[in-house]
């Protein structure tokens, strides 16, 4: 039997470490389908944010009109760009969509007009609404997407107060223009309040369609009233004013190519006109 030995004086002995144990996993329940799928969505958006980022650095110059969303066999091509999600910082986005979707509600409840109207002239009561609510749609459907909707997109897009300006002004009337067609004025060619209350006294059935155009008339109005106001405090906290706008409108103007055009056409020809008098004086 050998003697143990002692440890030298110093010397430092590690003690044993005990062995860390193999801890026990969930089971995974992700098939490879799962895993594919994943992997498969993952790309696609990696190839959505590559398409995005070029688009940004080719700028606007390079990019192809996507609004409306027409078909390519269309005559008519797509007039606007439009990506909220691209153009519109994250913290308006939310604003810009449900101003969009406002949008989408005027044509919809326009469109049920005329289908409304189209009742009423139906169950006797004459042509001239049914005319005049399809020419509503026609004229207010792309003159509100243009003069209000698109301000508002370029305004958020750009932080500017001119186009700011030009949607408070636009939406304004917007407003007036629903209230009235919200009351709906006997021959006015909206299945207003008024246009109701007489339906229901010749055709129940009518009476109850054109109640509906109603309420969308008047849901229109309270949430045009309801944007406008919260368009207006991220207005005024932005710090834009009138005089801003008044300076971006003269900065815009001075920088359009065909002013300047007209401009230098002016100052050329009074400067001939000029010499030429001078001439004639000296003859």
């Amino acid at each position: 039997m050998q003697a143990v030995s002692p440890p030298v004086s110093g010397q430092y002995t590690r003690p044993a470490q005990p062995q860390p144990q193999a801890q026990s996993q969930p089971p995974q329940n992700f098939t490879t389908a799962d895993f594919q799928r994943r992997q498969e969505e993952l790309e696609r958006k990696a190839e959505e944010l590559a398409r995005r980022e070029a688009e940004l650095r080719a700028g606007s110059a390079g990019r192809r009109n996507n609004w409306p969303p027409l078909p390519a066999f269309c005559p008519i091509q797509p007039c606007f760009y439009q990506d909220i999600n691209v153009d519109i910082p994250l913290e308006f986005q939310r604003i810009v969509r449900h101003l969009y979707h406002l949008w989408m509600f005027h044509a919809l409840v326009l469109t049920l007009n005329i289908i409304g109207a189209m009742s009423l002239m139906f169950a006797g009561n004459g042509f001239t609404t049914f005319g005049l609510s399809i020419l509503y749609f026609i004229l207010l459907t792309p003159f509100s997407f243009v003069c209000w909707y698109r301000p508002i997109y370029k305004a958020f897009r750009s932080d500017s107060s001119f186009n700011f300006m030009v949607f408070f002004f636009i939406f304004l009337f917007q407003i007036i223009i629903t209230v009235v067609q919200s009351i709906g004025f006997s021959g006015g060619g909206s299945c207003g309040l008024i246009t109701s209350i007489g339906a229901f006294k010749t055709n129940v059935a009518v009476g109850i369609i054109t109640l509906m155009v109603t309420i969308g008339f008047i849901m229109c109005v309270v949430v045009d009233v309801m944007l406008i106001a919260k368009v207006h405090r991220i207005y005024r906290s932005t710090g834009a004013s009138l005089a801003k706008a008044q300076a971006e409108f003269t900065t815009e103007i001075l920088r359009n190519q065909h002013v300047q055009t007209a401009a230098s056409s002016a100052a050329a020809a009074a400067v001939n006109a000029q010499i030429a008098n001078a001439n004639r004086s000296m003859e």
